[in-house]
């Protein structure tokens, strides 16, 4: 399964289709684990809550992981961050150090970093 899913981001990033249409689905991820790596590794610049805030400071600044932007990204996009890196910032290339397993757990643990969606009626609990 996971050979067809890297086979597919490796099409779609050989001119296949594209990042947009192709969003990885990894049911195996450990959210545990990747809070464990997180901790471990991206904690420093990223800070304890994923808001960019960690004790590292960058130019340009790192990025808020519990944001919008990086939370509406598609999966694959995401692993291929972490994997490669992102030129002209800090955020440098994991591939060496993560195994392709740690880096969707570690993805896991960002997606549960994202600010809960309250309903618009509230719970009515205070």
């Amino acid at each position: 399964m996971k050979a067809v899913l890297i086979g597919a981001a490796v099409l779609a990033l050989a001119g296949g289709a594209s990042l947009k249409e192709l969003n990885v689905s990894q049911p195996e991820r450990d959210v545990l684990s990747g809070r464990v790596i997180f901790s471990t590794i991206c904690l420093r610049c990223h800070g304890i809550d994923g808001k960019g805030d960690g004790p590292m400071k960058f130019t340009p600044p790192v990025a808020d992981l519990t944001s919008p932007a990086v939370q509406g990204k598609l999966d694959a996009r995401l692993f291929k961050s972490v994997h490669d890196g992102k030129k002209n910032t800090a955020m440098g290339a994991w591939r060496e150090a993560l195994t392709d397993d740690e880096i969707w757990d570690v993805l896991a643990y960002v997606r549960a970093l994202a600010p809960q969606q309250s309903d618009s009626m509230g719970s009515g609990l205070r």
